[in-house]
């Protein structure tokens, strides 16, 4: 009896070894934008696939191209696609290519604490251009009351908060201020991170909203879940077709469906889109994805992720007000997965 025992304490603690050894885990990092999506997404993939494990840390994307260049997690994630430059240093580093990955599509917009103002205001692209320069600094400038007749506007100085951190949050914001205003692409420009004229830094979406909440007359600009989580105020803005527009579900796609044909390597910019109904601060998001993995587990687990994300993980996307892709996006991704080796 002793003896049968002794021999299935030692079976069963070769079930526990094999199965510690099946477990993978994957650390991941970077884009606040879509943190509510991937924290559900990872979530559920784990309660399918118990085995696998992915980590993600909301860095931003700038933390999340800096990290996956460095290897110091199996893939990154940003809001804005990576540089030429940034992607020859990771071949420089890496060895290898890195591919891009939407994910969903989603917004920024622009949020606002004004005491006594609930209406959802109105902003055209010059009027956040001059906001966030500096050139605009009371609620009661021209360039915003005649886009808000009826709506009483104080005289107050606007506190003007942006991110801190590299953000893709930034790039989206500062590449459509960039295509709308002149001269905010000429002194300002875009990316992750720029040389701000003004204003308050906060880190994160999570940083910049409670800025936001906590100071009166405030201006600041987080991704449309956020907003919608922290019920935030938050205004429409001018599109390319002369609509002031409210980012929702409907609006974030139309941005999408004015995109001509997606690239192959799936960089793309699709702020001040073309055509009614468009919100013109949306934006895809990515994954970044080394296309060489060394270790076969994590690369097996990877690319069924990706397969899982494009179908069954997209039906999960409006409830946290993201769109989800379009269908020919999907299918070129599909195809896509077979470039990570």
């Amino acid at each position: 009896m002793t003896r049968r025992i002794a021999i299935l304490n030692v079976l069963l603690a070769a079930i526990v070894m094999v199965a510690a050894a099946q477990q993978v885990l994957i650390n991941a990092g970077g884009a606040t934008f879509p943190y509510p999506i991937y924290s559900k997404w990872f979530d559920q993939y784990h309660k399918k696939f118990p085995n696998i494990a992915i980590n993600y840390a909301s860095i931003g994307s700038g933390g999340g191209i800096a990290q996956v260049t460095a290897g110091t997690v199996d893939f990154g994630a940003s809001d804005g696609p990576m540089t030429d430059v940034a992607i020859k240093e990771f071949q420089d580093k890496r060895g290898s290519a890195i591919l891009h990955f939407p994910t969903v599509l989603g917004a920024d917009v622009p949020t606002y604490n004004i005491p006594g103002v609930s209406a959802s205001l109105n902003f055209t692209g010059d009027a956040l251009a001059g906001i966030f320069m500096g050139k605009i600094t009371k609620w009661d400038d021209p360039e915003i009351t005649k886009a808000n007749p009826g709506v009483k506007l104080p005289s107050s100085n606007i506190v003007v908060v942006h991110r801190s951190d590299n953000s893709g949050t930034t790039f989206i914001w500062t590449d459509y201020l960039s295509k709308v205003n002149k001269e905010w692409e000429t002194k300002v420009g875009r990316g992750t991170g720029v040389n701000w004229p003004v204003g308050l830094g906060g880190k994160g979406n999570e940083g910049v909203s409670g800025s936001v909440q906590q100071t009166a007359n405030s201006l600041g600009y987080v991704e449309l879940a956020y907003a919608i989580q922290n019920k935030m105020t938050y205004g429409k803005v001018k599109n390319a077709a002369g609509e002031f527009v409210q980012a929702n579900l409907a609006s974030v796609t139309a941005a999408a469906a004015g995109m001509k044909e997606m690239p192959e390597d799936f960089r793309v910019s699709i702020t001040n889109a073309p055509g009614k109904g468009a919100y013109p601060i949306s934006s895809f998001t990515w994954l970044l994805i080394p296309s060489k993995i060394a270790d076969p587990a994590k690369k097996k687990a990877i690319k069924d992720f990706l397969g899982w994300m494009l179908a069954d993980g997209q039906k999960m996307t409006e409830a946290l007000l993201y769109a989800p892709l379009p269908q020919a996006v999907v299918a070129k991704e599909l195809k896509a997965i077979d470039k990570i080796q």
